[in-house]
């Protein structure tokens, strides 16, 4: 069921949006995020967490180390760079 679900919603234009935490904020016009999941070890049935670094395009600079963010799937922007910032969740305190 699903991968019918994820191959109508790719065919309809609809794009990926993942939440994560910013760990860099460094680069210019630019942060990386950690996006975490939970998935079930496939032979012990332990639920494990798997995490993912993504480089995102931030054009006007609002986020910073420690802000949670929503980001969305786009073109690639750069070598590396195929997500930008869509909405920064919650500042950092």
């Amino acid at each position: 069921m699903a991968a019918k679900e994820a191959s109508a919603a790719a065919a309809a234009g609809v794009k990926a949006t993942r939440v994560g935490l910013v760990v860099k904020a460094a680069m210019d016009q630019t942060v990386t995020v950690k996006v975490d999941r939970l998935v079930r070890h496939q032979q012990y049935g332990k639920i494990v967490r798997r995490s993912k670094k993504y480089l995102v395009h931030d054009r006007h600079g609002n986020a910073g180390v420690g802000d949670v963010v929503r980001i969305v799937e786009c073109r690639p922007i750069s070598k590396r760079k195929r997500w930008r910032l869509l909405e920064v969740v919650s500042k950092a305190e």
